[in-house]
């Protein structure tokens, strides 16, 4: 667990939702891993803060995705592509987070290489276990690329 002494594990969250965004920010705030999230709306923007475009430039490059299907200008899956597809990019572990529980989403996800899918609950308190396990499976029990790899 290399990182959790040292530097704090980055996270883009692509969340359109102001209070999905708010509440798993609130979660990771009392998390037990430092970690530091950087919030984009839409899947132009994640791809923009991805690839260090206009007032992303000096945006550190994030250890994991947290991305949403259902997203304004560009969609998840959209997105999810590019991430892939891009040499720079694909390494990055991409968690889907989202309110669909189609099977179609999750086979359709998957074969575009997403690393997991997870269904959003309706309740906070479920909710906020699942933002809690994300952060023990991912932080405290995988290992992540190192960043100068």
């Amino acid at each position: 667990m290399p990182k959790i002494n040292s530097e704090p594990i980055e996270i883009l969250l692509v969340e359109d939702n102001e209070d999905d965004a708010f509440f798993i920010l609130q979660v990771f705030k009392k998390a037990k891993v430092k970690n530091l999230i950087h919030v984009v709306k839409d899947g132009v923007e994640a791809m923009a803060y991805l690839r260090k475009e206009g007032e992303y430039k000096k945006n550190p490059t994030p250890d994991i995705i947290l991305l949403d299907l259902n997203l304004p200008k560009k969609d998840g899956y959209e997105v999810l592509t590019e991430i892939k597809e891009d040499p720079d990019l694909k390494s990055i572990p991409v968690i889907i987070l989202t309110t669909s529980q189609a099977e179609e989403d999750i086979i359709k996800t998957y074969k575009h290489h997403a690393n997991c899918f997870i269904s959003k609950p309706v309740k906070m308190e479920d909710f906020e276990k699942i933002v809690r396990t994300i952060e023990d499976f991912w932080f405290l029990i995988v290992k992540l690329m190192p960043k100068d790899k």
